[in-house]
């Protein structure tokens, strides 16, 4: 249910933001189904991400001001009309973009960001495997990797969805993932294979992009998508998904000449430095419309809203991004 929750005031090093709007993401389907370690006790809201305008800053915030638009990340709790959030999770976006746009850029673009440029050290020349590519964080990839110069190929569920990955987004192939997207991914990649592998789905997919690396090729792992269906939690499928999704012993990776690494954005701790300029170049990049934001669909920032949003992720029918707007910014 919605509730009214007192606001405490932002301490010295914090700001309070009005949020205007509020990007939904597959992981906020995992948390809300139990399946992260740092889900907080109930009752919670999800959101990890918002974007909107300073409200009142603490006394040591600056060089943020009231009025300033800003996007913030968050573990948790940015459905909602005001957060308060650290100066070191607040980040300024170009005011010539719209706060529906601005939400949906920091995490699919910095997940896609940190998966192919930190962890994975993507370079031109290079191919990329991204799975999901006409999801969320699949969207970015495609985007940052092909304006990097690696040749992209991707799956995703259905023609029309591969149709938009490679006439909208520029992939140089796409595989239908509910058929023999390994087999169909081999003959496009050919002998040499994959450099860089995206996997969000784990499961048998992750050892398909294990069998698909060529040599000194990473796989990036980064969700668990295949644990989740429509209609709420199973735990049976969460066990089936959990148990099919390989383990690598380090011995096993050597003589493949292999790699293996996860990410999970919002734990990158020490490293959270690598975010705010990742974001500068992201939104100059968004702003010259190098890359764009794919926003498939808007709901009210409300109950019934994310209520709604929730069902349309969990029936994977968005391409791109889903986003919750206050009414007047609808």
């Amino acid at each position: 249910m919605g509730r009214d929750v007192p606001l405490r005031r932002p301490g010295p090093h914090e700001l309070l933001v009005r949020v205007r709007a509020a990007g939904v993401n597959f992981a906020d389907l995992v948390m809300r189904q139990g399946l992260y370690a740092t889900v907080p006790p109930r009752p919670y809201s999800p959101g990890f991400e918002v974007a909107g305008e300073v409200e009142e800053v603490g006394t040591e915030a600056a060089p943020c001001k009231p009025g300033d638009p800003v996007v913030a990340l968050m573990r948790y709790g940015g459905y909602a009309e005001r957060v308060v959030v650290g100066t070191n999770q607040v980040f300024k976006y170009p005011p010539a973009l719209s706060p529906a746009l601005a939400a949906a850029v920091p995490v699919v673009f910095l997940t896609a960001w940190i998966c192919l440029f930190e962890a994975a050290r993507a370079r031109a020349g290079e191919t990329a495997l991204v799975l999901g590519a006409a999801g969320g964080v699949g969207t970015a990839a495609v985007q940052l990797a092909k304006s990097r110069g690696l040749q992209v190929i991707g799956t995703a569920g259905g023609e029309a969805k591969c149709a938009f990955v490679r006439n909208e987004l520029g992939a140089a192939a796409c595989a239908d993932s509910r058929t023999d997207w390994e087999t169909r991914v081999r003959e496009i990649a050919g002998p040499r294979g994959i450099d860089v592998a995206l996997d969000p789905v784990g499961g048998p997919a992750t050892a398909s992009c294990r069998r698909l690396l060529a040599p000194l090729g990473r796989l990036v792992f980064f969700g668990l998508s295949s644990a989740i269906e429509a209609g709420g939690r199973n735990w049976l499928r969460v066990a089936r998904a959990w148990l099919s999704t390989p383990r690598f012993h380090p011995y096993s990776l050597v003589e493949p000449n292999i790699g293996v690494m996860g990410v999970h954005l919002l734990h990158l701790g020490s490293r959270e430095g690598l975010f705010a300029p990742a974001l500068e170049e992201i939104f100059r990049g968004v702003t010259a419309g190098t890359w764009r934001p794919i926003v498939n669909r808007v709901f009210p920032l409300t109950q019934a809203g994310a209520v709604a949003a929730h069902r349309h992720l969990h029936a994977r029918q968005n391409v791109g991004k889903v986003v919750l707007v206050v009414k007047e910014t609808a």
